[in-house]
């Protein structure tokens, strides 16, 4: 037995509340369960019972055995003056508040159904992938829909919480959060931490100076990841970009010792770091207002339309500087751009509709319903286990869900344990 199970039990009121009666044989009848704590003091806020007849107002305290009050020095704690009611699963020992009055007990293991014990042990007792699989595919539709649909709004929070938190870094500047994000996403999985590093390494009122100029741009980047450094190459674009990138460094004092390696390996070309870092510069090189633009592009095909633009001459025949190749112009695919509308536009329309006090939330529902099911390992295992809406809204919410969910064991706060739990 876990204490957070007990808290499901009284939250959910899932037990037999008709009869209940403390370990002193006092008739309780339940007016209001209370509200749930998560910080520290008593489990329930502002409960409301009556205890042969007498009305309380108060707080509940939750254990698994009575003398756990004392385990926790509850008796010398004030916060626990108002407990008006002990619940726990098994009555060890009578127990008291600081002023040494006795506070009612009720021993809840009596009026629990059997059921609802097994199915919460047989969840965490499981070693399959989640803990619910052999089970997943009996979850309604509807149910699951409306799960995944609030999966997805957290995510969006938790997302818009980083982004937050990089403005008040920036004091409220969009321009500079959307950057250093985007930088991040062209990175991808493999990239995103290094390009990251790239854009903290220096003030984005630098890049704002050069920003213009898609060679200027080109030489800060390469040069701050670190790209400019061989004295091997004998290409005149190398020579120029490293003779803008050490005047850069020396007027601007730049720093790059901060920066994470890129990585190459194992990487299909179209994702070198080189050629998304060219790509990157051309967009900004493009679009010199980035944030407003973005924030006024609403549908996918004017999404596509504005992201249609591939690298600078000299790497359409180039993945990296020593080599050459067949020439391509290297345009972003619509899988690329789909990520960097999932991963950066629509979190930061989120975030900034939401410090404006508007509410976007259909709008961007329909946007990422009309964007393709990502496909990952994570995403194919569930589809194995139950058909799902074919769109990005279902992936982004199964992420969500396999990530702070089933890999923390957290069914009792998941719609889907919690069906499966409460199933006879």
């Amino acid at each position: 037995m876990q204490e957070d199970f007990l808290h499901y039990i009284w939250k959910h009121k899932a037990f037999n509340s008709s009869l209940l009666v403390t370990t002193k044989d006092e008739k309780v009848r339940i007016v209001n369960l209370g509200q749930h704590n998560h910080n520290a003091g008593p489990d329930f806020f502002n409960s409301q019972l009556t205890i042969e007849n007498q009305f309380w107002a108060g707080n509940v305290e939750i254990h698994i055995k009575s003398s756990d009050w004392y385990v926790h020095n509850h008796e010398t704690d004030k916060a626990y003056d108002n407990v008006i009611l002990h619940v726990v699963w098994e009555h060890d020992t009578e127990i008291f508040r600081k002023d040494n009055s006795e506070i009612p007990t009720l021993e809840l293991k009596h009026y629990v159904d059997k059921s609802l014990i097994h199915n919460y042990q047989k969840l965490l007792k499981s070693k399959t992938w989640i803990n619910c699989e052999t089970n997943f595919n009996e979850v309604d539709d509807f149910l699951l829909n409306n799960w995944l649909e609030r999966l997805y709004i957290e995510r969006l929070e938790q997302k818009s919480e980083t982004i937050q938190d990089l403005l008040i870094a920036s004091n409220n500047d969009w321009e500079a959060v959307l950057f250093k994000m985007l930088l991040k996403n062209f990175g991808l999985k493999v990239n995103g931490e290094s390009f990251l590093s790239i854009a903290n390494s220096f003030d984005f009122l630098v890049f704002r100076k050069l920003q213009n100029n898609v060679h200027n741009v080109e030489a800060l980047l390469f040069g701050q990841a670190n790209l400019l450094e061989t004295e091997t190459i004998e290409e005149t674009y190398f020579s120029g970009l490293k003779k803008e990138y050490s005047f850069f460094k020396h007027k601007f004092n730049l720093d790059s010792r901060g920066v994470l390696p890129l990585q190459f390996f194992r990487l299909r070309p179209p994702n070198f770091p080189t050629i998304r870092l060219s790509q990157f510069a051309n967009l900004y090189a493009t679009e010199p207002h980035l944030f407003s633009k973005m924030m006024n592009l609403n549908t996918l095909s004017e999404l596509y339309d504005f992201f249609n633009l591939g690298v600078t001459q000299f790497w359409e025949t180039h993945y990296t500087f020593a080599k050459s190749s067949k020439k391509a112009k290297k345009i972003m695919t619509k899988s690329f751009i789909d990520l960097l509308i999932i991963n950066t536009l629509i979190p930061f329309k989120f975030s900034y509709a939401k410090s404006q006090g508007k509410s976007i939330e259909e709008d961007l529902f329909q946007l990422i319903r009309d964007l393709k099911i990502e496909n990952n390992s994570v995403i194919n295992k569930f589809l194995e286990l139950k058909s799902v809406d074919k769109n990005a809204l279902s992936s982004q919410a199964l992420l969500q869900l396999k990530q702070y969910y089933c890999d923390k064991n957290k069914c009792l706060h998941c719609a889907i344990g919690n069906r499966l739990i409460v199933k006879k």
